[in-house]
């Protein structure tokens, strides 16, 4: 779902949240006082500087003029991202870099190790399913109940990508999160959480047409991550296979989460593991032009202190700033909101405006 480069000064933004949450704050302003200041340093790298220990404020602002892209922003972002990783090739290992029995040292768990399975193998991708892509706007969508009675569906699907985490479902949500899809993760702890394991057929089922439903779509397997979800991976090769499910699937390389760490921290930005959502941000610098962000609202209560479910589609309940969690979804989403003052993406957390540039 890369180990930290100390040569630089300053760093870039200041805080991001977990992906599974977030949605268009094409009006936010930056908290009085908040302790947040923005600065580019002499490498010309976008930098946020926390000067406080203070809780993140979560109330969202007007802002007095209008969004705007800031293009020169984001190709410095995107470069200062290359240094660590290349989304292109970071994005999947490819076939010619495993054989079926090869052992893999998990990524955060390196005492313990997983066999590349032949399936496993079949699917691993040729060459990248970016290779050479760039695209004008692309949208990623986050998983928070922020989505709900936003209306933010016809503007998602008019970006020209798509992002989605964790097979989150769309159908029956389409008004508000919209239905294309180009890429989306499946960490495999969801085949557990929305899918019960595959306990009978009717889960098989369920999972089989939710896979049916990507027709064509990266499906992108973190397979390398942590322990205990080597089952669930294989399940799910095996059903593609089985049933010749149209996805191109993509198993992120074995250094893309220690990358990714490794730039936030030296920018300051003081993360535990990325979440799925900063992940997917952070490698679409590479290949997107702009970039919205949909759903990704880590706090239990909207801008109007209206109740937040932590996913659009279901009850699940989480402790945003437990010390237990592996993220830090508070202190990326800070990060994210800096972002989006500055113009390099547009964080969208409340109705939608219908507008893509």
């Amino acid at each position: 779902m890369p180990l930290p480069c100390r040569g630089w000064t300053l760093a870039l933004l200041t805080l991001l949240v977990g992906f599974l949450i977030f949605a268009d704050i094409s009006e936010i302003e930056e908290e009085e006082g908040s302790g947040a200041e923005v600065v580019i340093n002499d490498s010309s790298s976008p930098a946020v500087v926390d000067r406080s220990n203070e809780s993140i404020k979560h109330d969202i602002k007007p802002a007095s003029s209008k969004w705007r892209h800031n293009q020169t922003l984001s190709l410095k972002i995107r470069k200062q991202i290359l240094k660590f990783l290349d989304a292109e090739k970071d994005i999947s290992v490819l076939k010619g870099t495993l054989k079926p029995g090869d052992i893999i040292h998990y990524v955060f768990d390196r005492d313990s190790t997983m066999n590349v399975s032949q399936n496993l193998y079949e699917l691993l991708p040729r060459t990248s399913p970016l290779k050479g892509k760039q695209f004008p706007s692309c949208a990623i969508v986050g998983n928070s109940g922020v989505l709900l009675s936003s209306g933010c569906g016809p503007e998602i699907d008019a970006h020209s990508f798509v992002i989605r985490c964790n097979l989150a479902p769309v159908q029956e949500y389409s008004q508000d999160v919209g239905m294309k899809t180009d890429l989306v993760t499946m960490n495999p702890s969801v085949i557990q959480r929305a899918f019960e394991d595959l306990v009978n057929e009717t889960w098989r089922e369920k999972l089989l047409q939710r896979l049916h439903s990507l027709n064509g779509s990266i499906l992108w397997i973190p397979a390398f991550m942590a322990k205990g979800g080597k089952e669930r991976v294989e399940w799910v090769n095996e059903l593609i296979l089985k049933h010749r499910i149209n996805v191109r699937t993509a198993y992120p390389s074995l250094r893309l989460l220690h990358a990714v760490r490794g730039y936030w921290l030296t920018n300051k930005v003081h993360i535990k593991r990325p979440t799925t959502g900063l992940l997917m941000y952070t490698l679409a610098t590479r290949f997107c032009n702009r970039i919205h962000l949909y759903g990704f609202w880590p706090f239990p209560l909207d801008q109007n202190q209206h109740p937040v479910k932590y996913h659009y589609y279901d009850s699940l309940k989480y402790g945003y700033t437990s010390q237990a969690s592996p993220h830090t979804m508070p202190l990326e989403f800070k990060a994210l909101k800096t972002l989006h003052q500055q113009g390099a993406l547009k964080l969208t957390v409340g109705e939608c405006d219908g507008a893509t540039t």
